[in-house]
């Protein structure tokens, strides 16, 4: 029976879900509706495959990607968003999600990613397939390409509002340290304050005015 993490900031949705992949058979073995409780189950829990929303209130989903990169764990991600701009399907795929899945799909197309990437495949939406052609031929230029994953991660969680300590107690980095990669990535953006750094993360697709 292959066993499920949803991560997802929405109740009625991971109710949705829940309903839906117990009914083709899975088992639903956790759930949240936030980056830092989801890291921990799923360390605990290795559950085979991990449904992921990208817009969450407080963090991205990118920064779960992000944060299991490098443990070694046998789980897959699959994306299930509302989002198909090229940067978040590049992002993710990046990151190493083995799937990417709008919310407008049925049920069936996401019982089938779940059955594709647990048997070593990969899932995208048709939409999907074409955004992430789409920036993998630049043709949408990628400005945050220049930045280094750790400046990726710290520039969604300040943009998400956090304070440089608090950043800096989540990723085990001084204030000092957090403040300097901020420094360094809001140079590489050629931005030169908060507020323009969030006009850029909003263009650019890696913060949202909907929660996706």
């Amino acid at each position: 029976m292959i066993r499920l993490y949803l991560l997802d900031d929405h109740t009625i949705v991971r109710e949705g879900l829940r309903a839906v992949l117990e009914a083709g058979g899975m088992s639903v073995v956790g759930e949240s509706d936030n980056v830092t409780t989801a890291l921990g189950d799923i360390i605990r829990l290795v559950p085979d495959v991990v449904l992921l929303d990208l817009g969450l209130r407080e963090r991205s989903g990118l920064d779960l990607l992000q944060q299991l990169s490098g443990r070694g764990l046998p789980t897959k991600v699959v994306v299930l968003t509302v989002s198909d701009r090229p940067w978040h399907v590049a992002e993710a795929t990046r990151l190493g999600a083995s799937g990417y899945v709008l919310k407008g799909a049925s049920g069936d197309e996401v019982v089938r990613a779940i059955d594709d990437v647990v048997h070593g495949r990969t899932h995208f939406s048709g939409e999907v397939a074409a955004r992430a052609v789409e920036a993998a031929n630049g043709q949408e230029p990628d400005p945050m390409a220049a930045l280094s994953a750790r400046e990726r991660q710290i520039m969604r969680m300040v943009v998400a509002g956090m304070s440089s300590a608090a950043i800096g107690l989540e990723l085990h980095l001084s204030p000092k340290t957090v403040d300097t990669y901020r420094s360094r990535l809001m140079a590489k953006l050629g931005v030169h304050d908060l507020a323009n750094l969030v006009r850029v993360a909003v263009r650019l697709g890696v913060i949202d005015g909907d929660n996706g």
